[in-house]
């Protein structure tokens, strides 16, 4: 397309090797299919790549600049996707006008992403660890304190929260052990005076996941996981469910 030959920012998406998600690198270019060939030869985690241009032309080397930073720090910050880029990109300091220009072009890009079923960028829930609301859910099994959100993709664990330090013999070898130990690699949950404690929000495909990372041993997150009133969330999401199949 002609359209690769202009400025454009570009992000490669791919399978993480453990399989425990996507890993995903932001750049900007003006020439992509040279950029491509490029990366085809010096990396091999992409399957996908998305490019994001204008119609106009009227994109700048600033801006790309610009935008390539924006959404390289926000694929950081989420935390859905792990980041292949080494740094933060360049932000320069840019005047107020280009500044609106890119946050209009961010915002429009992270909704044509989304659409195309690339979250990167997306918050794991608008619900946060201070919001005061009937749909926090507790896990407060084994002497844990947790508190997260049941959404669409699978359950939140707030940042914040506390699991258990130490794992049962029988978990050593689960998968979800494993996710335990990724989530440590990757700085996102860590180990302080005893407690396993949340760094940031961590999205899990599924509420078992979630507390068993949180206590340390299989367990079955559909009870474990209660609201303010005792409810579990079996009872919350399930049953009604049940009742009308």
């Amino acid at each position: 397309m002609r359209e690769s030959e202009q400025l454009a920012l570009y992000f490669l998406v791919g399978e993480r090797d453990d399989g425990l998600g996507k890993r995903l690198y932001v750049g900007q270019s003006g020439d992509i299919r040279k950029r491509l060939a490029a990366h085809n030869k010096e990396k091999d985690f992409w399957e996908k790549v998305l490019v994001l241009t204008t119609r106009t032309e009227s994109l700048t080397s600033t801006h790309a600049l610009y935008l390539e930073s924006l959404f390289i720090q926000e694929a950081k910050r989420v935390g859905r996707y792990e980041a292949e880029n080494a740094n933060e990109g360049m932000r320069s300091h840019i005047p107020p006008p280009l500044v609106a220009d890119c946050l209009e072009i961010f915002e429009t890009g992270r909704a044509l992403l989304a659409c195309l079923g690339h979250l990167a960028f997306e918050p794991l829930t608008k619900l946060t660890s201070d919001t005061s609301s009937k749909d926090i859910l507790f896990c407060r099994r084994s002497g844990t304190s947790a508190q997260g959100a049941y959404t669409d993709e699978g359950l939140v664990v707030f940042k914040g929260s506390m699991g258990k330090a130490e794992i049962g013999k029988g978990f050593q070898g689960h998968a979800f052990a494993r996710l335990r130990s990724e989530l440590l690699r990757q700085g996102k949950v860590m180990l302080e005076d005893g407690l396993l404690i949340f760094k940031e929000d961590v999205l899990f495909s599924s509420p078992s996941g979630a507390s068993a990372v949180v206590c340390g041993a299989a367990c079955n997150g559909w009870l474990d996981w209660k609201d303010a009133a005792g409810q579990t969330l079996h009872d919350l999401k399930r049953k009604d469910a049940e009742l009308v199949d």
